[in-house]
């Protein structure tokens, strides 16, 4: 995207969240407060910076509230959480529009990696208030295929492993691997869609790596970070001939990024975001710069689309910061990690 174009896609979406006509009451409300105008001040994706991180009000906002009057009540909205890792979940909404677009870019990607259509998926990833669950199931239907799907609730884990039950975490994990095995004793799936704790757990099972490598032809990671070693032995030895694609994505991402396809087996595992709608920057915390490629910071997501506009989002991850593809907006980012503490809280993945 050239800046040129960069800049109306910006000014677009300015237009859209704060015309009182189109804008949401969420974003409408809010910018009386601030000290420039997003019509005349916003015009490209470097004033962005000017806008304050707001995603700590998701916590408790009236999720109406963030709906742009622009879609009427055909708007189709889906209502989705983050996981709680830092304390009380937020919340943000998904229109029917951006759920497919979202949707469709995932499948592209895919089939990118050469990701097989026409076959069933197996999904332990969370489902309910969390959107990579119904991702899981678009992206199955839309590619031709069923979606075998277990129940997992990352807020339960992560509540055991801060209170010291690694006992009852266990048995837990065991219930979900008791699942994922019924499913592949008896459904003929193609596609594993699971976390990285997920696979590590399963590899401690020879019978049903034994089904994996034998039925399963992709493997969709994500969720918690994966270590290029564990990776490296996931690929190479537990699942060698099966297709080991990565996803980095959040909730308040309103989606994912997928690994970028064509990457060597000695490469680091990149992730290219969604722009223009959605573009990483990778800075010093310390600082708020951007440090440079090859460097390691922290990740800040912006979010602009016709359904929500959510930017300077401070992600609880480093990064290596990688140059994006080409005419690509922002950064790419690889070695993707948590930080140890993040708003007050104690950093826990669990098993998502």
């Amino acid at each position: 995207m050239t800046r040129q174009s960069n800049g109306e896609f910006v000014r677009e979406m300015m237009r859209w969240h704060f015309d009182p006509e189109t804008g949401s009451p969420f974003w409408l409300e809010r910018a009386k407060a601030f000290d420039f105008d997003p019509l005349t001040d916003i015009r490209d994706f470097d004033d962005l910076s000017k806008f304050p991180n707001m995603v700590d009000e998701l916590r408790d906002v009236a999720v109406r509230d963030l709906i742009p009057r622009g879609f009427g009540d055909d708007h189709r909205a889906s209502v989705y959480e983050s996981g709680g890792t830092t304390g009380a979940p937020k919340r943000v909404m998904f229109t029917a529009e951006w759920q497919r677009r979202s949707v469709e870019w995932f499948s592209e990607r895919l089939d990118a990696h050469g990701v097989p259509r026409n076959i069933d998926w197996l999904s332990a990833v969370p489902t309910g208030p969390h959107n990579v669950g119904a991702m899981a199931v678009d992206t199955a239907a839309l590619r031709g295929g069923l979606n075998y799907a277990i129940d997992l609730d990352p807020r339960w884990v992560k509540k055991l492993i801060a209170d010291g039950r690694m006992d009852m975490v266990a048995a837990y994990t065991d219930h979900l691997i008791e699942q994922i095995g019924f499913i592949l004793a008896n459904q003929e799936v193609g596609l594993l869609f699971a976390t990285p704790p997920m696979l590590e757990r399963l590899a401690e099972h020879d019978g049903l790596v034994e089904l994996v490598n034998r039925k399963i032809r992709v493997i969709i990671w994500g969720g918690t970070s994966l270590d290029p070693d564990t990776r490296d032995l996931l690929r190479d030895e537990v699942f060698p001939g099966v297709k080991l694609v990565g996803g980095y994505g959040s909730t308040m991402m309103l989606g994912t990024s997928v690994e970028r396809p064509g990457l060597g087996p000695d490469e680091p595992c990149v992730f290219d975001s969604f722009a223009p709608y959605t573009t990483f920057r990778v800075i010093d915390p310390d600082t708020g710069t951007v440090v440079p490629y090859g460097e390691r910071g922290q990740i800040v997501v912006n979010h602009l689309s016709r359904t929500a506009l959510l930017v300077n989002n401070v992600e609880r991850d480093y990064a290596t910061r990688i140059a994006p593809p080409e005419g690509g907006l922002g950064d790419s980012v690889a070695d993707i990690a948590p930080v140890e503490s993040f708003s007050g809280a104690t950093v826990i993945e669990g098993v998502y």
